[in-house]
């Protein structure tokens, strides 16, 4: 059966009915009245998900579009900064920063393993004149979950930095709450937790952060977050949006208020368990070091089968996609995304196609169902 195509990889997510339904709509004006209500109850929502009263601004962009406005918008030229590299876009914020002249100090851990919060630390307190602290909370390419919250505080007591975090894989689906940790400023993308396709970006910046973009003076036009400032104020946008998106944004950012945030948290360290627990029952090692694994996506090595194999069957079969391993990973491990608008029948479903997978291709040497087993005592209710 085609055209039935379910998605296990950390984006774009599967998007809900009622959200496709909001970006089906006929475009309105977006200077008119009725844009400017979508506007202002989306940004009420977007605060309400992101635990801030500071402004969540819009961006018609991508997450990398965020992270990038969050760096220009905070630093000027030659400013000291520490980015946390465990994973590819750990990588790509180092590119980023050098690309924008910026005095880069590089704290790293091997793909696989979290970045150490003490290292932070001892640089920080070597170096007063660090400006920023650049962050990956939930690092996409590797599954691993980073102690965002250890960090922000060591970045507090040094005084002088500001913390900003790659959020595009952890808000929506584990607690970041932005005003009680003082993360300085967030990011995140509309094709992950938001439950929506891609095209939108937002960023928060922290009353620190706007201080800092008083000083900033690398070069930025669509990126200037003043003017996003200026006009979320009167509930509008600085260049045409993406009118539909907001529609869609508006949809998603209901249904995950009407789903509450503990629930949702709770839905999503749920499937981490359940999916972790399943692929050590059929003898996969997970990539992620122990007790590091992110919510959003449990990353798995084969143990020295080739991960795409495994993939490609796994689409031909069962129509389910699941995302591979990037550059030196290409090959050695697979990602089961676990994000958004992802069900308890999902899982079941991704680990019972891998399972049966694995045993066709004569990899699986015990009897099918041991995953899935695993999985359903995770995801079974406790009393």
């Amino acid at each position: 059966m085609k055209d039935k195509l379910s998605l296990m990889i950390p984006g774009p997510t599967p998007v809900p009915e009622r959200v496709l339904k909001g970006l089906s709509k006929h475009p309105i004006g977006h200077r008119s009245n009725e844009f400017q209500a979508t506007t202002e109850k989306t940004h009420k929502l977007l605060q309400w998900l992101h635990q801030t009263n500071q402004d969540v601004l819009t961006i018609t962009g991508s997450g990398t579009a965020a992270m990038e406005a969050a760096i220009i918008n905070t630093l000027s030229k030659g400013d000291k900064v520490i980015c946390g590299d465990n994973g590819k876009f750990g990588e790509r914020w180092v590119k980023v920063c050098r690309a924008y002249g910026l005095d880069v100090q590089i704290i790293k851990a091997e793909w696989g393993q979290p970045l150490n919060p003490e290292l932070f630390w001892k640089a920080l307190e070597e170096d007063p004149n660090i400006r920023a602290v650049i962050v990956t909370h939930s690092e996409t390419s590797t599954g691993v979950i980073n102690d965002l919250e250890l960090i922000a505080n060591h970045v507090r007591k040094h005084g002088n930095s500001l913390i900003i975090a790659d959020c595009v894989t952890s808000l929506g689906a584990c607690n970041v709450p932005m005003d009680k940790w003082g993360i300085d400023v967030i990011a995140s993308g509309s094709q992950k937790g938001y439950m929506m396709p891609p095209g939108l970006s937002f960023v928060a910046l922290s009353e620190r952060a706007w201080e800092a973009n008083s000083r900033s003076n690398l070069p930025k036009f669509y990126l200037d977050l003043k003017s996003y400032r200026k006009t979320i104020s009167k509930n509008s946008t600085p260049f045409t949006p993406a009118v539909n998106l907001y529609f869609a944004l508006e949809a998603s950012l209901e249904m995950m208020q009407e789903e509450g945030l503990e629930e949702i948290f709770k839905r999503h360290e749920r499937h981490k368990k359940a999916t972790q627990a399943a692929m050590k029952a059929i003898n996969l090692s997970l990539f992620a070091a122990e007790g590091f694994g992110s919510p959003s996506i449990t990353a798995v090595s084969p143990n020295n089968i080739d991960a795409e194999i495994i993939r490609k069957y796994v689409k031909e079969k069962f129509d389910i996609l699941l995302a591979g391993g990037q550059d030196h990973l290409k090959g050695k491990i697979f990602r089961i995304g676990h994000l958004g608008f992802v069900s308890d029948r999902d899982i079941i479903t991704a680990i019972g196609a891998i399972e049966t997978s694995l045993s066709s291709l004569g990899i699986l040497n015990q009897p099918i169902g041991k995953g899935i087993e695993a999985a359903a005592f995770e995801l079974a209710p406790k009393e």
